[in-house]
């Protein structure tokens, strides 16, 4: 689903200074921090950024790497000094009104997609929708769908999320879900949709759809088969997929799934943001955890999976190996 997300070099700018606030700040750790910095101009902007967002507390990293090995202690000291606390700092790094800028944000504002939407949901929200055609629409958290409902046709514009429809019969009016990357033209159906991060996924709940892209490229898939659409071409998913709509009850079932895709679907339901560490993103993923309790699904996660769950806030969290 798309949901708010860091960029990568921000992510990184984050990932230092957990690292700095975490280690004695040894000459070899500063000197990697200040080639880090210097490496790219876009790094100097997000770690600028980062300092002016959480105040002075952080301000004198910059010095650092001009310290001489005797100075390390009193370089530890002033990376420590609580003129900011860390429950402070991390709530403003993760504050999505306060970041601001495509620094810190890969896409368009969600609250400003949600302001333009016709329909849409808030965090850790589902809602159901009766359209005016006699369709149900359910939405997951974080999602925004426009309505194009006129005498020619039905069309839903999925903005941002995942939704579930079922579909009313109107043979002169196919309705279709348009997503960043296509179509999805119902056949009589009930169907899943998410935007994703440039894909979209379909999932047919009942009955059949017809997946068509800008480049004219189509696939018709039938009751319980999926596809992901991307920008070039219609890729079919195997395997059973229509667990995928448990949400709707308020279930997360993973049959065998990355542990990033895992933790993006917990993401609407989470406060702030959650940090995934390269080194675990693809650890395969199996079981049943509550949308509506992100934090007994992670602890739930790190029980049975080989990684570690660090809340440094209610506003950051930080998955990483054990």
């Amino acid at each position: 689903m798309s949901k708010p997300q860091l960029d990568p070099i921000s992510e990184q700018a984050i990932d230092w200074m957990v690292k700095l606030r975490a280690e004695t700040p040894t000459p070899d750790l500063l000197k990697r921090f200040t080639c880090w910095l210097n490496h790219d101009p876009a790094h100097q902007q997000a770690w600028t950024t980062l300092q002016n967002r959480i105040g002075a507390s952080f301000n004198p990293l910059r010095a650092l790497d001009n310290r001489v090995p005797g100075q390390a202690s009193e370089a530890r000291k002033v990376l420590l000094q609580p003129h900011t606390t860390r429950r402070d700092a991390l709530r403003m790094i993760a504050g999505l009104g306060v970041l601001g800028g495509g620094v810190w944000l890969g896409a368009k504002s969600p609250s400003g997609v949600s302001l333009l939407a016709d329909l849409s949901t808030g965090r850790a929200q589902r809602q159901d929708f009766n359209l005016a055609d006699g369709s149900h629409l359910s939405l997951n958290a974080n999602s925004a769908v426009d309505l194009h409902f006129d005498a020619a046709q039905r069309l839903l514009i999925l903005r941002r999320g995942e939704l579930v429809i079922q579909v009313a019969p109107d043979p002169q009016r196919p309705l279709r879900v348009r997503t960043a990357q296509g179509e999805v033209r119902a056949l009589g159906t009930r169907f899943l949709v998410s935007q994703e991060h440039g894909v979209s996924r379909v999932v047919v709940l009942q009955h059949a759809v017809e997946t068509r892209l800008p480049n004219g490229a189509t696939l018709n898939l039938q009751e319980g088969q999926s596809a992901l659409l991307h920008a070039d071409r219609i890729s079919p998913v195997p395997g059973e997929q229509r667990q995928r709509a448990d949400w709707q009850s308020g279930r997360l079932n993973v049959l065998d799934d990355p542990l990033e895709q895992v933790v993006d679907a917990l993401r609407p339901y989470t406060r702030g943001f959650v940090r995934v560490a390269p080194e675990v993103r693809q650890l395969r993923v199996q079981g049943v955890y509550p949308l509506n309790d992100p934090q007994r699904a992670f602890a739930a996660l790190a029980e049975t999976h080989a990684i570690r769950v660090d809340h440094y806030s209610p506003w950051l969290t930080v998955i990483s190996a054990r």
